[in-house]
């Protein structure tokens, strides 16, 4: 099992309805996350920055960050680009972060 962890960017003054999103988030998204092999899934938000870090195990070599083909990801994503920075395709802009330190 191994771990990836990614930034993306929040638009000014969306913290809370990120965080109702995420709270309401649609059971055939969990439902197609975990069946791809994510689990332990967070989302902690930098308020000074409106940075997003995102922290996820997968297993085998796939992360949510493969699953941009899938109609429901398609959907979701067209859902929130309204609150984040997105690229043309409606997938937020995200950056893979390098792991420097890891306390098991």
């Amino acid at each position: 099992m191994g771990r990836i962890a990614f930034k993306m960017k929040l638009k000014p003054g969306y913290a809370d309805e990120y965080q109702k999103r995420h709270d309401e988030l649609w059971p055939e998204l969990k439902k197609l996350l975990k069946k791809s092999g994510v689990s332990d899934y967070s989302i902690f938000l930098d308020t000074e920055t409106n940075t997003l870090f995102a922290v996820q195990f997968q297993a085998g070599m796939a992360s949510s960050q493969d699953l941009g083909a899938n109609p429901v990801v398609q959907k979701w994503w067209k859902f929130m680009a309204d609150i984040m920075e997105t690229n043309p395709d409606n997938s937020p802009v995200s950056i893979p972060l390098k792991e420097v330190f890891y306390l098991k």
